[in-house]
């Protein structure tokens, strides 16, 4: 799994960053499929979902200038996946659905899947053909997958930031630098 590319590359390659628009488009669907019109955590479900997603995608603007701005976006994008999952949690504990444990058939069947297919038709197909307590479980794992993707996306960020230093501090190496070579 490539963790590394969102600093330097697009962020449509990060691999966490098209695992958070599957679950942006796994969550669209459940949300107007199985919660009643009107209902506010369709609101509150869809913009985790989204927030994920673009704060995924403004850490990689950000991050051509500015490591700390990068860490706060991503760190962003993981509470709101955190508060998804959540909603997810007490969808299914608030209507007597069961929760796949970690490690059981399902779960492990689920991680597979998210390793192996990153495409949101794979996923959008799969879930029409699932009913809600599957489609939330899936979402759950996927949040999971992703969030710990993020995770050690941020720990190698910092890792880089301390050896290398930040935007300002090597732009200031390199105006020093360039101040001495001026000078007789």
């Amino acid at each position: 799994m490539d963790i590394s590319n969102l600093h330097t590359g697009s962020f449509r390659t990060f691999l966490a960053y098209r695992k958070a628009e599957v679950i942006y488009d796994l969550t669209f669907y459940f949300c107007n499929k199985y919660l009643k019109p009107g209902d506010r955590t369709i609101d509150q479900m869809v913009q985790a979902a989204r927030s994920g997603k673009q704060n995924i995608i403004e850490g990689k603007e950000a991050a051509r200038t500015s490591y700390e701005t990068l860490l706060k976006l991503v760190n962003v994008a993981r509470a709101s996946l955190q508060e998804l999952l959540t909603d997810y949690e007490d969808y299914l504990r608030v209507r007597h659905l069961r929760q796949w444990d970690k490690g059981s058939v399902e779960v492990e069947a689920m991680r597979k899947l998210g390793r192996e297919h990153k495409e949101n038709t794979f996923f959008l197909e799969l879930a029409q053909s699932r009913n809600d307590e599957v489609v939330a479980n899936m979402v759950i794992v996927l949040i999971h997958q992703t969030n710990n993707l993020l995770e050690r996306y941020l720990a190698k960020q910092i890792e880089k930031f301390i050896k290398e230093g930040g935007f300002r501090e090597n732009l200031a190496k390199q105006r020093i630098a360039y101040r001495s070579k001026k000078q007789p």
